[in-house]
């Protein structure tokens, strides 16, 4: 389901009065001095976007070759482009299709495991961050479902912004409303989360017509916009 003109441009106008409201704020104190002082509290929590998979690990893939790493990146960096127009700043903890293992694993579960425990670390690593972890997820035995759902660690905060990404998801893209779930302990960055983090599954890769979709550069704009416009509300 594609969002409507009129969804797809509240969306966008949402994430530019976010900035607007900032500078409304800065303006008002009447001074350069109170300015800056301002600009420091309303500059926030940083952004941590973790494209997941990459390099070696693809991930899910679709009837169609469609590799989940590739997807990820690409709305991934759209996330990241929208939130630095608006002047959030972010962290990305991998800007092309890399793994992040280190030099020494050498086998392919090693450099899986290496690779988890590289991104978590990173991610755990930025003072005051929020993480958002962008995923794919594959259901080949009931190809019919689709749609986004959002997962949380038990890291404070988690929960609130999973529910708040969850409900701007199921209003502008899920054909029907999903929940979110707190993830298990299969998903590592998850259970070893020192701060609030999420992991979104945009999709299913599994459902010929949603792949079609993910592929489609502006649904990737619109699965990061609504990510992103929900993130911020949720925070400010």
């Amino acid at each position: 389901m594609f969002l409507t003109f009129k969804k797809w441009t509240a969306l966008y106008l949402l994430t530019l009065l976010l900035l607007f409201a900032g500078f409304a704020a800065i303006l008002w104190q009447g001074s350069a001095v109170n300015a800056s002082k301002n600009l420091v509290l309303e500059q926030g929590p940083v952004l941590v976007i973790d494209p997941g998979h990459g390099g070696m690990d693809g991930g899910a893939m679709a009837a169609d070759g469609t590799v989940e790493a590739q997807i990820n990146l690409a709305v991934s960096l759209r996330v990241e482009e929208l939130a630095r127009f608006i002047g959030v700043e972010t962290e990305m903890t991998r800007r092309e299709d890399v793994s992040l293992h280190d030099a020494s694993a050498d086998t392919v579960r090693a450099k899986k495991a290496s690779d988890l425990k590289n991104r978590t670390a990173l991610a755990n690593a930025v003072p005051g961050g929020v993480v958002v972890s962008i995923h794919q997820n594959s259901l080949p035995d009931v190809p019919s479902v689709c749609g986004a759902q959002v997962f949380y660690s038990a890291a404070e905060g988690s929960q609130e912004l999973a529910e708040a990404v969850q409900s701007a998801l199921n209003a502008a893209l899920n054909p029907k409303p999903k929940e979110p779930k707190q993830a298990g302990s299969s998903v590592y960055l998850l259970q070893h989360a020192k701060s609030p983090t999420i992991l979104v599954e945009c999709g299913f890769l599994s459902n010929p017509q949603e792949t079609v979709r993910l592929n489609t550069p502006a649904y990737q704009t619109e699965l990061a916009l609504t990510i992103l416009s929900a993130v911020l509300a949720h925070l400010r």
